[in-house]
């Protein structure tokens, strides 16, 4: 293949993480007058030192409907960090054990909710898995073969049905899911509507939406993007096909990509290049066969129906105020039909805002886990 054929297949690449993806990446060094060589040594330089995505805890797989090895990781209370603190402040009537079940996004994995993690370790216990065909996930057994079945939020509700029956089989969850994670989340409550009234105590919406994604604009010209959403179906069918190509295309105009993907997923000019960075890795790591597959589901989501199971408990739901994927309107909507949520819009904040403001994200989090008794407030 020319050079022209990898350039096009790289612009492809690029456009699909834009408006596909909608979620993940950046640059270490965003000058593009620096050369090429010394952005790729500043990459491996912040590969090999930076900390974030390392945290790990028990694993384990769960079986999706259709045989799917779902990947999950889960974080144990630790007596010698929670306990002395919930005797003090709850005594002998300290309430059931919470486990937490974070669902992550789009083109990312459970890493993404690293600072979150970190700071709730041994606190809570909790889950962080991996949606099919994701981070550690086994690829979607239904999804394989040229009459695979295509991927529904529906599916990825299930999916959660099976990791909750396998890590929290008892006792009562809070939910927390960002973007894809959230939209997870509301078809559990859909299909599910049981499990949701008898065991789900607290529930977080983070950057995601009920529907009418197809009205998002992506912060580009409207004709433009109508004009685009026409012709992507084929497109992405047609690139899934073709998925080396792309792949070596986008490898080929890495500069490019983390550079247009970035504006999607931060706000701030202040965010830590390594944190840019671990972004990049994430979405980098989700081919674009997946990108392809998961794409359309996007345009079917409507569950604003669903939000009904969630009505009597408490709710955060927040977002960024420059989210450009998952418009802020979105989280919005989600309170209007939540009287118990708490509506959060994080100020200079994109679409990856629990990794550009960690702290605003937590302290929220946490709020929520203590107006459910999962952890002790003050003291």
């Amino acid at each position: 293949m020319g050079d022209d054929t990898w350039r096009r297949a790289g612009w492809a690449g690029a456009a699909i993480g834009v408006l596909a993806a909608g979620a993940a990446a950046g640059v270490a060094v965003e000058r593009l007058t620096v050369g090429r060589s010394v952005r790729e040594k500043a990459r491996l330089a912040l590969d090999a030192e930076g900390p974030y995505g390392g945290l790990r805890g028990t694993s384990a797989r769960a079986l999706a409907e259709d045989g799917t090895e779902l990947y999950y990781e889960v974080d144990e209370v630790d007596p010698a960090v929670a306990g002395p603190r919930r005797r003090r402040l709850f005594g002998r009537r300290a309430p059931a054990p919470v486990t937490v079940v974070f669902s992550h996004g789009y083109c990312l994995n459970q890493d993404s909710w690293h600072f979150q993690r970190a700071a709730l370790r041994g606190l809570v216990r909790t889950v962080h898995w991996d949606q099919r065909s994701h981070g550690r996930s086994a690829r979607g057994v239904a999804q394989a073969g040229p009459d695979g079945v295509p991927v529904s939020i529906d599916v990825l509700g299930r999916d959660l049905k099976a990791v909750i029956d396998a890590a929290a089989p008892e006792g009562p969850l809070v939910l927390i899911g960002h973007s894809m994670g959230g939209m997870t989340i509301m078809a559990l409550a859909e299909l599910f509507p049981d499990l949701v009234r008898e065991r789900v105590v607290g529930v977080g919406f983070v950057g995601t939406s009920t529907g009418r994604l197809g009205e998002v604009t992506y912060g580009l010209p409207t004709a433009g993007v109508n004009a685009v959403r026409r012709v992507l179906p084929g497109v992405l069918r047609a690139l899934g096909s073709q998925a080396e190509l792309v792949e070596r295309g986008r490898r080929a105009t890495a500069d490019l990509f983390a550079g247009l993907i970035k504006k999607y997923s931060f706000s701030s000019r202040d965010v830590d290049p390594a944190v840019v960075r671990f972004a990049e890795r994430m979405i980098e790591s989700t081919p674009i066969d997946v990108v392809a597959e998961f794409y359309p589901a996007f345009a079917e989501h409507d569950k604003g129906a669903a939000l009904a199971a969630f009505r009597e408990l408490p709710v955060l739901a927040l977002a960024g105020d420059h989210d450009l994927v998952t418009p802020s309107s979105h989280t919005e909507a989600i309170a209007d039909l939540l009287p118990e949520a708490e509506l959060v819009i994080v100020p200079d904040a994109g679409h990856l805002v629990m990794l550009e403001h960690p702290e605003a994200v937590t302290d929220r989090i946490a709020d929520l886990l203590g107006r459910v008794g999962a952890v002790p407030v003050g003291g």
